[in-house]
């Protein structure tokens, strides 16, 4: 298992998110996947009953692994704002919650079955389709759905145009020389 990607256009990217109103309370969670070039393949969300805020963010990286593995897709790229569960995953942390426990067990049984993963931590505002979707999923749990905001119509974007940037790769990092790229985007590198 590797977690680059030697093919990235052939990644998809689920964003996660789950929450817990009270912790444990009424859990939900949200997962908002979408192909390399942003078309979204998929908007998840579940009530889970009264869990804790951790339970729901294992769910939703389950129900990710679950997506991606029945639908033939061989590259995951994750992404959650649950920085305990990136850390577990990525063996970091220990897992000492009992409760948690079967969930990072199921995880790491999935995650082998595909060609490539890869799981970041972002911050929460990096994460609002999850949230909004892990939101409705405790809505309805907690019979509000119809207060709830309806979800946006998923959309194909318009493909991105290539555009010729330069810069340099200094430890590791890219950087951009006379511009910026949004957060995820992805490049190819070719030496000069």
């Amino acid at each position: 298992m590797s977690t680059l990607f030697p093919n990235p256009g052939e990644a998809i990217v689920a964003y996660c998110d789950g929450g817990s109103r009270g912790n444990p309370g009424p859990a939900g969670f949200g997962v908002y996947i979408q192909d390399s070039t942003g078309i979204v393949l998929a908007e998840l969300s579940q009530y889970l009953g009264k869990r804790t805020n951790n339970y729901a963010e294992y769910s939703a990286l389950l129900a990710a692994l679950e997506f991606a593995i029945a639908k033939g897709h061989t590259r995951l790229r994750v992404v959650s704002d649950s920085e305990l569960m990136v850390k577990q995953i990525k063996g970091q942390y220990r897992v000492n919650s009992p409760e948690l426990r079967p969930l990072f067990e199921e995880a790491k049984r999935r995650i082998p079955l595909l060609d490539h993963f890869q799981i970041q931590h972002v911050l929460r505002d990096k994460n609002r389709h999850a949230d909004r979707l892990a939101n409705l999923a405790m809505d309805r749990g907690m019979g509000r759905a119809a207060a709830a905001s309806p979800a946006p119509e998923p959309t194909a974007p318009s493909p991105p145009k290539a555009v010729m940037l330069r810069g340099l790769v200094k430890n590791g990092v890219v950087h951009v020389l006379g511009g910026e790229l949004p957060d995820g985007t992805f490049v190819k590198l070719i030496p000069e």
